[in-house]
């Protein structure tokens, strides 16, 4: 089976985010927008960040692809990101998550092909992927399910 490990993508506010660095650490990967409904997840991402930063890595992937809920420049993120929420989890460069050309992580996460575990749709911001230490896809969870819900956290502790 491959890894997530094997990708590097720029980061927002840090030069590049290596996800060989995360070895070790199960990993979430959530697509972000600062202006949805599920907005308010980015609290609740950074509780899990500040309480199980030793044991996982949150990256959120700053996307426009669900009705336009992420219009803003990568700085106009960033901003919103600290000012509303407080967060210091690694956001990478605003990026497709769907469509013709979604960014090669996304493909390799939707794709059972690449990730040998399941083909999936990403159905809209603030959908959760998976990934245990090895970097090895585990499982998506959708937009709805908020991070801190029993089962998600029974993952990052199991």
């Amino acid at each position: 089976m491959s890894s997530i490990h094997q990708f590097k993508i720029k980061g927002l506010r840090e030069g590049e985010i290596d996800f060989s660095a995360f070895a070790g650490k199960k990993i979430m990967i959530v697509n972000t927008a600062s202006e949805c409904g599920l907005t308010p997840q980015y609290a609740q991402l950074q509780e899990l960040h500040e309480k199980y930063f030793e044991k996982l890595a949150i990256i959120g992937f700053p996307c426009n692809d669900f009705g336009g809920q992420e219009p803003g420049t990568e700085a106009e993120i960033e901003k919103f990101c600290v000012f509303n929420y407080g967060v210091t989890f690694p956001l990478t460069e605003k990026v497709s998550v769907v469509g013709e050309e979604p960014h090669p992580i996304y493909k390799w996460l939707r794709t059972e092909s690449q990730n040998g575990v399941e083909s999936t749709e990403v159905a809209w911001n603030f959908q959760k992927y998976l990934l245990n230490e090895k970097g090895e896809y585990v499982k998506m969870v959708g937009p709805q399910t908020a991070p801190i819900e029993e089962d998600v956290l029974e993952w990052v502790n199991g």
